[in-house]
C-alpha cells in the first residue's frame, strides 16, 4: 500500500468536496494519505508519493486556474514520466474539454492514469462523490 497524495485548488468548494471524497476512498482501502491544497505542495515532494491525483476545476475558456494550480502542476511535469496519476475537478460550463486536454498533456508526460478522470458539473452529488472514492480506491490500488 503506497503513500498518496491528493493536490487540489478549489475556488468555490466543489472541488475541495470532490478531493475529500478522493482521499476518502484512498484511506478506506487502508492507503496512507495527504490532502493538500495546491499551495503546500510542489515538484520536490513527487518523489515522496507513490500516486498523486490533482484536482482542479475548469476556469476561464475550459483551462486549469492560472495563479495558483497550474504553476505548481506545470513544475511537476517534468516528475509524470512512469508516475502513477488520477485527475478530478468540477466545471460550471462546457463538456469537459479543460480535463481531456490535460488527461492528453499527463499521458504525453508519460503518466499512467489508474482510471477515467472524475469530472462534474457545479457541486458534486451523490455519483460524481462515489465516482471519487472509486478514483480514491484505484489510487490505493496501484
Amino acid at each position: 500500500m503506497g503513500k498518496i497524495a491528493v493536490v487540489y485548488w478549489s475556488g468555490t468548494g466543489n472541488t475541495e468536496a470532490m478531493a475529500s471524497a478522493v482521499a476518502e476512498g484512498a484511506k478506506e482501502k487502508g492507503a496512507e494519505v495527504s490532502l493538500m491544497q495546491c499551495s503546500e505542495f510542489d515538484a520536490a515532494q513527487m518523489d515522496s508519493f507513490d500516486v498523486v491525483a490533482f484536482g482542479c476545476p475548469s476556469m476561464g475558456s475550459e483551462q486549469l486556474e492560472e495563479s495558483e494550480f497550474e504553476p505548481v502542476f506545470s513544475s511537476c511535469e517534468g516528475k509524470l514520466g512512469g508516475k502513477k496519476i488520477g485527475l478530478f475537478g468540477s466545471y460550471g460550463w462546457g463538456d469537459g474539454e479543460w480535463m481531456r486536454t490535460w488527461q492528453e498533456t499527463c499521458e504525453t508526460d508519460g503518466a499512467a492514469l489508474v482510471c477515467d478522470p472524475v469530472i462534474c458539473n457545479e457541486a458534486p452529488d451523490d455519483d460524481a462523490i462515489a465516482s471519487c472514492k472509486a478514483l480514491g480506491a484505484a489510487l490505493a490500488g496501484v
